[in-house]
């Protein structure tokens, strides 16, 4: 499977696009403009999924070092005006798509983020029917295989994926994280689910793919003072990779929520290991918010049905163009039910209030006896431009700030799906309790695809620094003296 580079754009037609330069590895001044793959596909009618990096203006005009990358990377550029007859010819630029497996794969958060960056997802992995399901409605490319994963073996994925050892690009996965997170009082190493990143590194080790990506909570960092991390690093050093780990905010990379994430990055290749550079915050781009993420969806009551239904407003703003696509209904979205207790606590909830808002006689009795610094969350209708708080597996009002901000109900599937950035065509399969428990799992699919575009532009990065090695061992042509 191959994807496609272009060379295009008019002056003025289109934004210039950073995410390009770094994508080649090219840190040298260039001349002309650069335009989002993306928008490159739209105009001319090819899958987004398709599309890598694009140029525009004369390509014999481009700096050298730009010319000598693509040359490196086997990507032949092609003007404006040649384009659409290269596409009709299929006379395109090809670049190798990578290829990832997905452990532990959920719903396929991480595979959506690592798909939308132009990675091919072979096989996903996870113990969970319903979540299985979701993910093998969404990633029809994909060979899903369940069960526990103590009795998957490395052949089996390698079957599943159509290759052998050594062959696959990527690991990408987040062992469940219940055993780590600080919502877990009882957690720590004993925890049975807390030994499960040895599963991976199992997988790990019969594959042998170029990249591992392991994602987990930040509690994980702290668990018998940090003892897991440093087995998790020494195993996969033990294997021949080179690894480091960050903790990334999803809010600064464009998910409207305050969720944070240990991030393992590893390569047995000599690539650099990148980590993607935060693209929202102060004196970037604005954080996106609750309303941002939400206000094009229908309104519903409490206990609202959720039958596919036809959106009711225009898309207000470029996160929700980007989610809802082409899409003209929404599903997932129903509103549960609550007890009239909760909804007569919910109708005390001003905007960015909580649960110390809520007349005392109608508190629930555990929480009567709280200190007003205690559970700050909780019974939260969060503001209109405040980001949402993390997205659990319970969005349920008395576990946190899920009130909608302008209806007495708590959110539905879809609105915790547009807050973990899921587009709007990834639909959830099982119950509602099912479908809730799959999206506060996923790795939001933004996150993943910035983490998954790092990862290509260090691929790009080694594989530039390789070629000028060997340029500079091949010995210069011995000259005559005249």
């Amino acid at each position: 499977m191959s994807a496609l580079v272009f060379v295009l754009s008019p002056p003025g037609r289109l934004g210039v696009a950073r995410e390009a330069v770094e994508a080649l590895g090219i840190s040298a001044p260039l001349q002309g403009r650069l335009v989002l793959a993306s928008n490159a596909a739209d105009l001319h009618g090819v899958s987004r999924g398709a599309c890598g990096v694009v140029y525009g203006d004369d390509p014999a005009r481009l700096d050298p070092a730009l010319q000598r990358a693509c040359a490196r990377a086997d990507v032949r550029l092609l003007p404006f005006d040649r384009l659409p007859t290269a596409l009709a010819a299929g006379d395109t630029p090809k670049i190798k798509t990578m290829t990832a497996i997905d452990l532990f794969c959920g719903a396929g958060g991480l595979s959506e983020g690592f798909r939308q960056a132009g990675f091919h997802v072979l096989a996903g992995q996870d113990h969970d029917e319903a979540s299985g399901a979701t993910f093998a409605a969404n990633h029809h490319e994909a060979k899903f295989i369940g069960g526990p994963i103590q009795k998957v073996r490395p052949q089996d994925l390698l079957k599943a994926a159509g290759a052998k050892a050594g062959e696959i690009d990527v690991i990408v996965g987040g062992p469940p994280c219940q055993g780590y997170s600080v919502y877990n009082h009882q957690r720590g190493s004993s925890d049975p689910r807390a030994g499960l990143f040895r599963e991976y590194l199992r997988i790990v080790e019969g594959i042998r793919p170029r990249w591992l990506v392991m994602e987990n909570v930040t509690g994980i960092t702290s668990i018998d003072g940090g003892k897991i991390v440093r087995e998790i690093s020494q195993a996969m050093g033990e294997m021949g990779y080179h690894v480091e780990m960050r903790v990334l905010k999803a809010e600064e990379y464009g998910v409207p929520q305050e969720r944070r994430r240990v991030f393992f990055v590893a390569t047995n290749t000599q690539a650099p290991i990148v980590f993607p550079e935060p693209t929202h915050g102060p004196n970037l781009l604005p954080f996106v918010t609750v309303w941002d993420a939400i206000s094009d969806l229908p309104v519903l009551r409490n206990g609202g049905k959720g039958e596919p239904r036809a959106y009711t407003k225009e898309p207000q703003n470029d996160y929700q163009r980007m989610l809802r696509g082409n899409r003209l209904i929404v599903e997932n979205h129903a509103a549960p039910k609550l007890a009239a207790i909760n909804v007569e606590r919910m109708s005390h909830i001003p905007s960015g209030g909580s649960w110390r808002d809520i007349p005392f006689d109608l508190l629930p009795e555990g929480m009567k006896l709280a200190k007003r610094s205690d559970h700050t969350k909780r019974y939260g209708r969060p503001r209109k431009t405040d980001l949402s708080c993390t997205i659990l597996t319970k969005c349920h009002v008395h576990w946190g700030a899920y009130i909608h901000p302008t209806q007495d109900r708590s959110f539905t599937v879809r609105e915790a799906a547009r807050l973990q950035s899921f587009p709007d065509s990834f639909v959830f399969n099982g119950s509602p309790t099912a479908q809730y428990i799959q999206v506060g799992n996923a790795v939001p699919p933004l996150l993943a695809r910035r983490v998954a575009e790092a990862l290509l532009t260090a691929q790009r990065r080694g594989k530039a620094k390789s070629s000028a090695a060997r340029d500079k061992a091949i010995p210069a042509e011995p000259r005559l003296a005249i």
